[in-house]
């Protein structure tokens, strides 16, 4: 029987060298939003940290190993979220940061990069062609290029989330996972899988990037020539052979959903949970909202992923007071 390249006490152990704020984050039930949904549902609330995502999870377990093998500097690209997280951790190692990013990229999530001390470089292009600049950035200079996704130690850290969903009473019906490189869905899958067997693991990604959906679907990688949607964590083009072997053995199914979907999930968020949300961090939501009898009468939780949202576009899609985006949690 295949494995994935994950392995649990490495998850464990992974727990002692992430910075406490990132561990244990707020997992409960959201009655409000209920009667919108048409089943019980939970929320595991991963923007209450200093980077308003789940990254910092995995970089702490890059920039501790790092740290420990005497390395002092470190490259990635990132659509935001990473680059602030592996900025935060590396920071606090005294590591020297440099993300690569599309200067289409979300303008809040490169501003917090740059406010977190990493050197940021802009490229002309989208993620895919920060990736390769990051690639020969580190090939130039000798240095650690950090691949989310590729790199276990951003999918074990990830993992941790599963560890903490694991362990919840009452267990759960479903997990809605956002699905992007596949760090996280890979991560907390791998987990369900290995202590929660009967928790359905399922992935969501927008229809205008649906690149791993479609490979997991057809069990090959598939990629695309572009992306069409403001989810712009999981906007990728092209899947890593390995993740999607990974994902293979952990999902239970991956679903795709409308740009529509993906602003009433935000804006659910909003008025019932008082969450300000990134696009992909509503997923979830905006997966039971276009299958709501898959979900009747089940327990589900979905993993709310990350914050970091530009208000001005913020406010054009859910329609929010500026006082209310501003405020980041209402």
């Amino acid at each position: 029987m295949r494995k994935t390249r994950l392995d649990t006490d490495r998850i464990r152990a992974a727990r002692r060298v992430i910075d406490p704020v990132f561990l244990d984050t707020p997992l409960y039930r959201c009655e409000a939003l209920e009667p919108g949904l048409g089943c019980t549902v939970s929320i595991k609330l991963e923007t209450a940290n200093p980077v308003r995502s789940f990254k910092g999870r995995g970089t702490e377990v890059v920039a501790s190993l790092l740290a420990a093998n005497g390395s002092r500097a470190v490259v990635c690209a990132s659509a935001g979220n990473l680059g602030q997280a592996l900025a935060w951790s590396g920071r606090g190692r005294g590591l020297e940061v440099t993300v690569v990013a599309s200067r289409f990229a979300t303008v809040a999530k490169l501003d917090r990069i740059r406010a977190l001390g990493a050197r940021l470089e802009l490229v002309d292009g989208d993620h895919e062609t920060a990736r390769e600049r990051a690639a020969a950035i580190a090939r130039r200079d000798g240095i650690r290029l950090v691949e989310d996704s590729l790199d276990i130690e951003t999918c074990e850290g990830a993992a941790t989330i599963g560890l903490e969903l694991a362990d919840a009473v009452p267990s759960f019906d479903a997990v809605l996972i956002a699905l992007g490189g596949g760090a996280l869905a890979t991560g907390v899958g791998h987990v369900l899988k290995a202590m929660a067997p009967g928790v359905e693991v399922i992935c969501v990604q927008p229809l205008g990037a649906p690149a791993m959906t479609h490979s997991w679907r057809g069990r090959r990688v598939v990629t695309t020539d572009s992306t069409n949607t403001i989810a712009d964590g999981v906007a990728g083009r092209c899947p890593i052979p390995a993740v999607l072997d990974d994902l293979l053995l952990v999902a239970d199914d991956a679903v795709l959903v409308q740009e529509a979907s993906i602003i009433a999930g935000m804006r659910m968020l909003l008025d019932h949970a008082g969450l300000v949300v990134e696009p992909s961090a509503a997923l979830g939501i905006a997966a039971i909202l276009e299958d709501r009898g898959r979900f009747a009468g089940r327990h589900v939780a979905s993993i709310v992923c990350g914050s970091n949202v530009d208000v001005n576009a913020y406010r054009r899609w859910v329609g929010a007071a500026p006082d209310q985006c501003a405020a980041g949690v209402t």
